[in-house]
């Protein structure tokens, strides 16, 4: 059966379904699971084969007849491939067709890399045991590790994922500190366990809500309060941290980390301005706090001029932690936190051992060793450098071509390019990049979206990819893209609208008021109630404004679009403003 992994009967043994719609007669027989099978086809839509109990087939039926009702979310829902094999930066479905990968960094040094499968394959057959015993694999990891990271990061935890490495980091922190609070990055994602969901906007904002003790603020610089005209917007975006920091501390609130992606992926692939997180670690060292970069999608070389992405920032900020996983194994399950003497020792201090029954066995740090040794004989951070360079090159030829290409942004193999409607309200093309993405992968290229709107290209490929990758990758963008331009742009935008026809008047700010879609509220903020096109209710933006007993200070436009989500009332920069909004 094509489309999706099968899923055994197995997956569904904690249903609450009673014995007697399992087996024939009311019992199982022989005290197993029937023998029966789920997958999906093609087209999304449910496939039951075997032995499926007619009971358990109607208990079930809601599930398999919505094809996104599943938590396991798949790459091209409404047509998805079946992978069977991975070589370099190709990928290949069951019919032998050849995809280029754009979007894997777990792969870090290309698909089932010769010399990383040897590594696993030798040490498989010799010994795979838990780091309870001596071995050298483990200590001669550290030690290549510690050598690629500033000398204060002397200490190593190994795990198995990278949300198990966020969720130490995070007690390491704590216990360190004795402080409770975090702060974090707006659309931020750093794990799935519990913990981290809360410390994880890009997923608490569907759940519970965000905790009292989290404080979010944004470095955007595209749509974010300070943008690309700012003089300074690394020093405006960290006093937005202290700002926090302080407003938490007059709560009786005490911080205990600055927890960042050093390169926001899941935001939509964000580069923080150079010397924000220098100027951050001030303000959070003063609060008690300490620093955590995660490194798990950009670390080892990736961005090209450094090993690690946090040395963006400058030569001499050094995080109190760093976090890592993904590339750090090119597919099997390692992680690592490095981090200081001082933060270790408060850990220990408490007397519960950490232990980790896989992280850092002899097979896990072999292959982390030999994923190593393959970035430093293939020259791979040069690579990405060499081809990252090129890529955005040639992306921004592409962007004063197409209008619909509002940024292109990214160091090394690290890439994003954000999709807009229009130029002057950035408003994300989510149903444009989402169509773009689908036309590719017609063309056999792997490519996603990341960002709150879902507009943002992202490449994070393995790091072989290759010159040649890069030309016919934005060859074939640049053929749909244009054939896209020529079904849906205007003379002006891509709103698909008669060329020639009279463009939305943009509504003034006491239109606004009237509309009932700007108020003021007694305690100092400035509220903007946006609606999505269809009518229902799109999102909360807020703006700090002055308040006085007769007027409202002019909003800043900017600072209430911060939450990037699409704006339907018009270029805000053509607003024009009301008399009664003057001082």
């Amino acid at each position: 059966m094509g489309g999706a992994p099968m899923v055994s009967a197995a997956t569904f043994s904690s249903f609450p379904v009673s014995p007697a719609e399992w087996g024939h007669g009311g019992r199982r027989q022989h005290g197993a699971l029937p023998a029966f099978v789920l997958s999906r086809n093609r087209k999304g839509g449910a496939v039951m084969g075997g032995l499926l109990p007619l009971g358990l087939q109607a208990w079930l039926s809601p599930v398999l007849a919505c094809p996104h009702s599943s938590s396991c979310k798949l790459f091209f829902p409404e047509d998805p491939i079946k992978i069977v094999r991975g070589q370099g930066q190709y990928m290949y479905d069951e019919q032998g067709a050849e995809y280029i990968d754009c979007i894997n960094n777990v792969a870090h040094v290309g698909h089932c890399h010769p010399l990383v499968v040897q590594a696993a394959h030798e040490q498989n057959q010799m010994l795979n045991t838990n780091s309870r015993y001596l071995h050298d694999n483990i200590v001669d990891f550290a030690q290549r590790l510690s050598e690629t990271l500033p000398e204060s990061l002397c200490v190593f935890y190994f795990l198995n994922s990278g949300s198990e490495a966020n969720d130490l980091a995070l007690r390491l922190a704590r216990q360190y500190t004795r402080h409770w609070d975090v702060v974090v990055l707006e659309h931020a994602y750093h794990g799935h366990l519990s913990s981290l969901i809360d410390i994880s906007p890009y997923k608490f904002r569907d759940l519970d809500g965000q905790k009292e003790w989290v404080h979010a603020p944004l470095p955007d610089t595209y749509r974010g309060l300070y943008r690309e005209d700012h003089p300074n917007p690394a020093e405006a975006y960290a006093r937005e941290v202290k700002r926090v920091v302080s407003s938490a501390q007059a709560q009786g609130r005490q911080i205990a980390a600055f927890f960042a992606e050093s390169l926001p992926s899941v935001g939509g692939q964000i580069v923080p301005p150079a010397g924000y997180f220098p100027e951050v670690a001030k303000h959070i060292h003063r609060a008690g706090g300490v620093f955590v970069a995660d490194e798990i999608q950009v670390g080892f070389g990736r961005v090209g001029k450094h090993f690690w992405a946090f040395q963006l920032q400058g030569e001499d900020f050094v995080p109190d932690i760093v976090t890592m996983g993904k590339s750090i194994g090119n597919g099997h399950p390692v992680a690592c936190v490095a981090t200081t003497q001082a933060v270790a020792r408060a850990f220990e201090a408490t007397g519960v051992e950490y232990f980790n029954t896989f992280g850092g066995s002899p097979v896990s740090c072999a292959v982390g060793l030999a994923v190593l040794d393959v970035l430093e004989k293939e020259q791979l951070q040069a690579h990405a450098a060499h081809v990252g360079s090129f890529l955005m090159e040639l992306l921004r030829q592409q962007k004063a071509k197409h209008p619909i290409i509002g940024d292109i942004r990214g160091v090394g193999l690290f890439i994003g390019v954000d999709l807009i409607k229009d130029e002057a309200t950035r408003t994300p093309a989510t149903k444009e990049a989402d169509y773009l993405v689908s036309r590719l992968k017609e063309s056999h290229i792997l490519l996603s979206t990341d960002g709150p709107g879902r507009n943002v290209l992202k490449f994070k490929p393995p790091m072989c990819f290759s010159l040649d990758n890069v030309q016919h990758v934005v060859a074939k963008l640049d053929a749909i893209l244009t054939d896209m331009e020529e079904k849906v742009r205007s003379c002006e935008t891509l709103r698909p609208q008669p060329c020639g026809s009279p463009a939305e008047p943009c509504p003034s700010l006491g239109e606004w008021v009237v509309a009932g879609l700007l108020t003021c509220s007694s305690e100092a903020e400035l509220q903007l109630f946006l609606s999505r096109r269809e009518g229902r209710p799109n999102s909360l933006y807020r703006a700090l404004s002055t308040w006085n007993p007769h007027h409202l200070s002019p909003p800043d436009l900017r600072s209430a679009n911060q939450e990037e989500v699409p704006l339907n009332v018009g270029s805000l920069s053509c607003l024009k403003t009301e008399p009664h909004f003057h001082r």
